[in-house]
């Protein structure tokens, strides 16, 4: 799935650390944690007619992922928050945007890995744009990288960090083989995730997906496990392999850029995809959208 430019953010304007700049003109600095190591934690969030879903979610966890990496200096929520609700009133952005929220260690004092180097307190960058859900409308084809997904003794991924190599890898190897993402594995060949998103399979009525392990408990997953609960549907995590995948009744994959999107296609092998239960949590899901979330101030 390729993204295209949306002629609508051509004047866009970023936040960063405090100010509201034109996109062309919207630089960090060569000192950045981020440019110099992918030191930051971020967040995707998107807004559905004037409200902003699950903010407190992401706005939490980013702090959390902050705290785990052992930033200091870290901006209060409310500033956070502020900070959002600006660079959306600047753009006149109330639905059908996506905000990609950064926080890194900040500025160093001099080029080095050392977090001592890190004088000045984190930088803070939000990206609005206008962006529709990547897979909308689609249904994916995923094939099995050989790039492992990071296990908690190599990099916990329950830290939603900026240094995203593993991922990039992986869609590398799903570009070369024309599918739209890469399905990754742990270290022990079980299935984690795709690069981008999380994964379930449906198989006679009942979802199924991988333990948090090797993958982030997206906050996406998370709403799943809430549908399927409200609604009597029977959910369970547990170890997967591909092959349970190849022979599931459903496969989809959840995520806040891609929402719900149906997998018809893993490896060169066609998903049945014969029952239904995908379509109605899909419907589910859309119904939260609506009503889910926190209001834009203005």
């Amino acid at each position: 799935m390729i993204q295209k430019f949306d002629k609508r953010n051509k004047d866009i304007k970023v936040w960063i650390n405090g100010k509201l700049l034109h996109r062309d003109h919207a630089k960090i600095s060569v000192f950045d944690s981020a440019v110099q190591g992918g030191d930051a934690v971020w967040e995707g969030i998107r807004v559905y007619k004037s409200r902003i879903f699950c903010f407190e979610e992401h706005l939490n966890r980013l702090v959390e992922s902050a705290k785990s990496m052992a930033f200091t200096n870290i901006p209060c929520l409310i500033e956070v928050r502020n900070a959002v609700f600006s660079t959306l009133e600047a753009n006149r952005m109330e639905d059908d945007a996506h905000i990609r929220l950064t926080l890194t260690r900040g500025e160093k004092i001099t080029s080095g890995m050392n977090p001592v180097l890190n004088q000045f307190g984190c930088s803070l960058i939000v990206l609005a744009e206008w962006k529709p859900p990547i897979f909308y409308g689609k249904d994916l084809c995923l094939v099995t990288s050989s790039i492992r997904r990071n296990s908690p003794l190599c990099l916990d991924s329950k830290i939603h960090h900026a240094n995203l190599i593993n991922n990039i890898l992986a869609k590398i190897e799903a570009n070369h083989a024309g599918a739209d993402d890469a399905l990754m594995l742990d270290l022990d060949g079980f299935v984690a995730e795709t690069n981008s998103t999380n994964i379930f399979m449906i198989k006679d009525g009942v979802l199924i997906t991988p333990f948090a392990k090797a993958c982030l408990p997206g906050i996406t997953r998370g709403l799943i496990f809430q549908i399927c609960k409200k609604n009597k549907f029977p959910i369970l995590e547990q170890d997967l392999s591909v092959t349970q995948l190849y022979n599931a009744d459903e496969v989809f994959t959840t995520g806040t850029m891609g929402e719900l999107a149906r997998v018809n296609e893993i490896d060169k092998r066609k998903i049945e995809n014969k029952g239904e239960v995908f379509r109605k949590i899909q419907t589910l899901f859309r119904e939260l959208t609506e009503k889910k979330g926190e209001r834009l101030p203005f």
